[in-house]
């Protein structure tokens, strides 16, 4: 929300302060909100996370109030209260009359004004909450009710396993300690010293000698995770989760035992100091150089530290580490901390951790498994998500064998070396200072005035090696940068096999450089390696310190050191091979409104841009080691080069690092002619509002999931600034009524939803509804009757203050001044790699909206869903359920684009062909 407008954010406080001081709570309401409830509960039945998240709260103590169901839905709310003769309404009544009381709540407000005027507005908006004097609802069972009592859960928790079958083609275990707090004192101790974030940084660490490192030599594991999950008053959980492959799912208790070692290190042998201080190092770099993001988010986590940390700490809590100086003093300052303050602090966090860790038992542990090969072999099923599994008690063998597992140091476990990537205080320095300006001072002229954009300080010609782009940065003083390097060729994505070996040395090389890299990123850089269906891509960011050396390390690593980031066997290359197509499968259990968006923009993609999912999945399954290969020494073989160098660096040192790269990279060059074409949406065909559109009808692949959904699209092939801002009024214009239409009063489904989707310069309205309880052909109905009405309901009534409203939002959207480098950088880059170059791109969308009239809506609106109207429909048909309708046909005998435009998932490949002769024969 536009809060810089007075009137705007008075007027929202006091509407939001009326939920909680006057609510309704109508039957109509109440009915509504419960069919949205269910809607929602039946959208997640086929989700692994919450089918896990429950199975989590049947092991907890079933009087304990975590135990409860999560989320609801008709049979508890309105069938299991029938059943008890409650009256649904009259109790959430009855809920708000003895929970909602203001000395029980906490308001955070972020806004432009000033502390006097947000008081006021604060004041008349909230203090009409009544205060009821009650005490917090957990003082009931807060240290009275253990949250695990063996015998007293629905699930047996201690020293049992639970496997899972998933919806997902998961393979995972996770060995989890509840942590379990005696008082209040212990659990504030524990958010103020935070132990579990030191230990987990070990435990899950990906450097050399870590326990990741070691699964992975043996050929157990493609991943590792360590965090808390469950965090209660009275408890968190602590987990290590490990992604197994074929080989580590046969070997779990191997798996876990090595768990065991590492906890064992952590508990024989003291965690070294430098470990502590490199954590305090780098917690304090990003908050010296933390940069204010979106407000929503920074507002949600302040109000959750008022419930959590006292006043002192509500912004530095959730962000910083060591919030003690001593036992009785909390930390008081902002200033820079590259060591702990003194002995006591830095002790005050050892035996915080050593007290954790002390917790890290074989005993005070319970294992669950994630498993596709479990299916088959269950007995039982989880109420509510009917999730399959079993539950067994762990061999006393096997728990002896944990509680005496192997000392770290003979199987290569070790803590992390010293991190070498951590930036000096010289490093550090801002070569151009900058005096960032406040965004609410600044003047609309001065907003529109055009940033300066990156300047060529290399051009070796449209047939020479590089066109190197640079920009010092002149706008947010930070010791940061970003290094860009593309290499054109049209060679690397040319038939759906190299695709896959794109996919496949992507991961290899991520997953063999990561002993080096992962240090890099702990120490605040990154890198991304892509290869894009015009070429190979490599992104470095971060502190500019150490950058060139990171990316010259990297880039040696990709097109040099070839073995390095290669599969060394087939047995490590078909790990990798797993591991993507278990991914790939994962498409088949996404939600249907995903499957309908994915038909929808493949039908819009040319197909040398994009394969689909199928073709890729073959060509991964027949693909071989040498393949591979044969593949990589090809990538960096000849091309075009474009760089961006852009950050906190001077043009002496942005053409040195283009010339390491260069050298590293040693590609020959190639001839203009010889550049990959650039990607350019394929035109949907016209039809007339008295013809049938293009419509995709496709079944949902996951038998399970009983949702239908529909998505409608209608394509701009305008490519002007004042065409897409258009059609980006259109939407605005359109999104609260679809929204309240559909959802709301029609009560169609959870997921109701407009917006713009981009294809390079295209533009498509796209509207989406996802429904438990109506078919396909329904949703498209009503959403067709909808749009119908757009111009007579939403458009003609349009006065010029409702156009000014909708233009100053959008406006006021473009100017919103950058809060990161990096949407600065990922806005240039795009200008360049799309060969436009309109740096002022969002001045000028500005310029062109503030044109705009009442007939120019109008006349869009008659042309895209008129004269130009280019529609498609992507319907999703479930196999059962009330949504469900006849089965879709696998192909309709589309053939030339002139008759039948009712599409198969077969007849979407002839479709794509056609779109792009029509195109070719238009273009010439």
């Amino acid at each position: 929300m536009d809060g810089s407008i007075d009137n705007r954010l008075s007027e929202a406080l006091l509407r939001f302060g009326s939920f909680f001081s006057c609510p309704l709570f109508t039957e109509s309401a109440t009915g509504r909100e419960l069919n949205a409830i269910d809607s929602e509960n039946s959208k997640n039945l086929q989700n692994d996370v919450f089918r896990l998240y429950e199975l989590e709260k049947d092991r907890v103590n079933s009087d304990h109030p975590y135990a409860k169901f999560f989320t609801g839905n008709k049979s508890t709310l309105l069938e299991g209260t029938k059943r008890q003769g409650i009256n649904l309404r009259q109790e959430l009544v009855n809920f708000y009359e003895k929970y909602y009381s203001a000395n029980q709540m906490s308001l955070a407000v972020v806004a432009p004004q000033s502390i006097l005027q947000l008081k006021e507005y604060v004041s008349e908006a909230f203090g009409e909450i009544p205060n009821r004097e009650v005490n917090p609802p957990e003082d009931a069972w807060v240290f009275r009710i253990p949250p695990y009592v063996e015998g007293k859960s629905l699930v047996p928790a201690y020293k049992h396993v639970v496997e899972i079958v998933p919806i997902q083609e998961l393979r995972q275990v996770t060995i989890t300690w509840p942590v379990v707090f005696k008082s209040k004192e212990e659990r504030d101790d524990y958010r103020l010293n935070k132990p579990n974030y030191f230990v987990s940084g070990l435990l899950g660490h990906e450097g050399s000698g870590s326990l990741l490192s070691y699964l992975k030599e043996k050929g157990w594991a493609n991943a590792l995770g360590a965090s808390d999950n469950a965090d209660l008053s009275d408890f968190v959980t602590f987990e290590v989760t490990v992604e197994l492959t074929n080989k580590g799912l046969e070997a779990i208790d191997d798996v876990c035992e090595a768990i065991f070692s590492y906890v064992r290190m952590l508990r024989e042998d003291p965690i070294p100091d430098y470990v502590f201080e490199e954590n305090l190092q780098l917690d304090d770099l990003e908050w010296r150089f933390t940069t204010k993001g979106q407000p929503g988010n920074y507002v949600q986590s302040l109000v959750s530290a008022m419930d959590k940390y006292p006043p002192s700490l509500y912004v530095a809590g959730p962000r910083r580490l060591v919030l003690k100086e001593t036992e009785s003093t909390l930390i008081s300052s902002d200033e820079p901390r590259s060591r702990f303050k003194s002995t006591e602090q830095l002790n005050i966090i050892k035996n915080s951790c050593i007290d954790f860790i002390s917790r890290l038992t074989v005993d005070n542990s319970f294992l669950t498994v994630f498993s596709k090969t479990f299916e088959g072999k269950t007995s039982k099923v989880e109420k509510w998500y009917g999730t399959q599994f079993n539950v067994r008690p762990l061999p006393v063998s096997t728990l002896m064998r944990w509680e005496n597992s192997a000392p770290a140091l003979s199987i290569g476990l070790t803590y992390p070396r010293k991190n070498v990537f951590i930036p000096t205080e010289k490093g550090l320095q801002v070569k151009k200072r900058v005096k960032p300006a406040d965004p609410t001072m600044l003047s609309f002229e001065a907003k529109m005035k055009p940033i300066t954009p990156p300047a060529v300080i290399r051009d070796d010609g449209k047939e020479g090696k590089w066109t190197v782009y640079f920009k010092q940065d002149d706008r947010f003083g930070q010791p940061k940068a970003f290094l860009i390097f593309q290499l054109l060729t049209g060679e690397l994505y040319s038939s759906p096999l190299k695709a896959s070996l794109a996919l496949l040395y992507q991961m290899c090389a991520a997953d063999l450089l990561n002993e080096y890299t992962y240090d890099a990123g702990l120490a605040g850089l990154s890198y991304n390696f892509q290869v894009l269906p015009r070429g190979a891509r490599l992104t470095f960011g971060g502190y500019n310190d150490k950058l060139k050396e990171f990316a010259s390390y990297v880039s040696s690593k990709l097109a040099r050191d070839l073995n390095d980031v290669l599969p060394s066997s087939d047995d490590e290359f078909e790990r990798y091979r797993d591991n993507l197509l278990r991914a790939l499968a994962a498409f088949k259990v996404k939600q249907p409104y995903a499957h309908a968006i994915y038909y929808s923009g493949l039908a819009q993609q040319p197909r040398n841009f994009e394969y689909t999912n199928e073709e890729i999945v073959n060509a991964m399954q027949s693909a071989t080691r040498q393949q591979l290969i044969d593949y990589v020494k090809n990538i960096w073989a000849s091309g075009k080069g474009e760089a961006l160098i852009q950050g906190n660096y001077d043009k002496k040192e942005a053409l040195d690092i283009v010339d390491t790269i260069d050298k590293t990279l040693n590609f020959k060059t190639i001839s203009e002619n010889q550049y990959p074409e650039r990607l350019k949406a394929l035109p949907i065909p016209v039809t007339t509002a008295r013809e049938d559109p293009v419509r995709i009808r496709t079944s949902e692949p996951n038998p399970s999931n009983s949702n239908a959904a529909s998505q409608i699209m209608l394509q701009s092939l305008g490519t002007s600034e004042k065409a897409h801002v258009l059609i980006e009024i259109l939407s605005a214009i359109i999104e609260e009524p679809f929204f309240d239409e559909l959802r709301t009063k029609q009560q169609l489904g959870y997921i109701v939803s407009s917006g713009v989707k981009a294809v390079e310069q295209t533009r498509t309205l796209s509207l989406i509804v996802q429904s438990n309880v109506a078919p396909a052909e329904k949703l498209t109905t009503s959403m067709l009757t909808f749009l119908n009405q757009v111009r007579e309901n939403y458009l003609e009534p349009l006065n010029s203050v409702d156009i000014e409203l909708f233009v100053k939002g959008l406006v006021d959207r473009r100017l919103e001044p950058d809060k990161f480098l990096a949407v600065e950088v990922t806005r240039n880059w795009s200008e360049i790699s799309n060969g436009r170059f309109q740096y002022d791109r969002l001045q000028a969308e500005v310029a062109a909206l503030l044109t705009l009239s009442k007939n120019d809506i109008l006349d869009f609106w008659d042309n895209i869903y008129g004269s130009e109207r280019r529609m498609l429909v992507s319907e999703v048909v479930p196999k059962s359920g009330p949504a469900t309708s006849k089965e879709p046909a696998v192909t309709n005998g589309y053939s030339d684009g002139k008759g039948n435009l009712l599409l198969g998932v077969g007849d979407i490949e002839r479709f794509r062909a056609d779109r792009e002769a029509s195109r070719s024969v238009t273009m010439s």
